[in-house]
């Protein structure tokens, strides 16, 4: 056997990569799922917080500042960690599925809050003069006025860290999510060659490339032109 026989045998098996199909084509939908609930669910806390940092009131602006901070520091892997294994102690109990979701919904959250409040004050200081001139109240201004602008010099940004922190989906594999990751990791085992792997690896590629590409889109159609 040459070696690139034996690289194919090894990485490319498709006897094997043909019996781990199913489970891998399970693990992307439970991905694709988990993602899409991380993103909505991070980005509307993370907008949320934003408006309510944005009322000026001291107390409340510190204390989200600082958890915003901690969430930030703190690697999504050790949160996930806390969630999964310690709050059970406490008396609260999550399946794995539900400490991933809100693990790495809170990240995105915490830095999706940053974006947004530099969004707010990106804008022109005039703007909110010349609104509020018209008669309309602070929240009419943020709404109606402000946060179009803001959203609008947030969308780059924001798609860059929503694709970053999907991809922190296989962090699931850890507290038994059955993801890509943690099936093909299972296959490789169970088959006693890497070939799983592999498959998951074109899971991911089939996944995040046409991800990718749709946040490149929504930077270009978004973006202010010059």
């Amino acid at each position: 056997m040459t070696d690139l026989q034996r690289l194919v045998f090894t990485f490319f098996n498709l006897a094997v990569m043909r019996r781990y199909l199913p489970a891998i084509a399970e693990g992307f939908l439970l991905t694709v799922e988990l993602a899409v609930a991380v993103i909505a669910t991070g980005l509307l806390v993370g907008l949320a917080l934003a408006l309510v940092r944005s009322l000026q009131l001291r107390p409340v602006a510190w204390a989200i500042v600082l958890v915003v901070d901690l969430l930030r520091a703190l690697p999504p892997l050790v949160i996930i960690v806390l969630l999964y294994f310690a709050l059970p102690y406490v008396g609260v109990r999550m399946s794995g599925f539900t400490a991933t979701w809100a693990s790495l919904s809170l990240v995105l959250a915490a830095f999706a809050e940053e974006i947004f409040w530099a969004g707010i004050l990106a804008v022109p200081k005039g703007q909110w003069e010349a609104a509020r001139s018209t008669g309309l109240t602070f929240g009419q201004t943020l709404v109606f006025v402000i946060l179009p602008h803001a959203v609008r010099l947030t969308v780059p940004p924001l798609t860059n860290r929503a694709i970053a922190i999907t991809k922190g989906t296989a962090l699931g594999s850890v507290v038994g999510v059955p993801e890509i990751l943690s099936q093909a990791i299972t296959g490789q085992s169970f088959a006693g060659n890497p070939s799983p792997l592999t498959l998951g690896a074109v899971a991911y590629l089939v996944l995040f490339v046409p991800f990718v590409v749709l946040g490149r889109w929504i930077e270009t159609r978004f973006a202010w032109k010059r």
